[in-house]
């Protein structure tokens, strides 16, 4: 149980670090040049690359079963959301319900879905190296 608890910190804080980089460049730079829908279209096949690549290395580190890796994944994604709706409520100024609503806008629920994806991402990893033979 501490392996996945442990691995899921060190994988949301490596991409949590890397995605707060690129949301100030995808905000200052990105936003203004072409909107808030085709930034973060550009900006999630990059974040999702850097997650992937942060996935593997951990769990080269420290191998997972696939259903300790989903564990992994589950307990990144609770303090990826945590994360977020914190700097939502203290940086932005908004409550808990406006940033929830915040769901609803086609860039946030791109967002999600890419939020979603970084979830996976440990478990279908750990899937791809503990096939069966054959």
């Amino acid at each position: 149980m501490m392996r996945p608890l442990f691995t899921g910190a060190a994988y949301v804080v490596a991409v949590f670090a890397a995605g707060f980089v690129l949301g100030v460049l995808r905000t200052l730079v990105l936003v203004p040049l072409l909107g808030e829908l085709a930034a973060v279209l550009m900006e999630l096949p990059v974040i999702l690359s850097i997650a992937w690549l942060v996935c593997t290395r951990i769990l080269r580190r420290w191998p997972l079963l696939p259903p300790g890796a989903l564990g992994m994944g589950g307990i990144a994604f609770l303090l990826l959301m945590g994360a977020e709706a914190g700097l939502s409520t203290l940086l932005a100024g908004r409550s808990l319900a406006e940033h929830l609503a915040l769901y609803a806008q086609l860039p946030h629920l791109m967002g999600l879905v890419g939020q979603l994806a970084f979830a996976l991402f440990p478990w279908i990893q750990a899937r791809r190296s503990h096939r069966p033979p054959g």
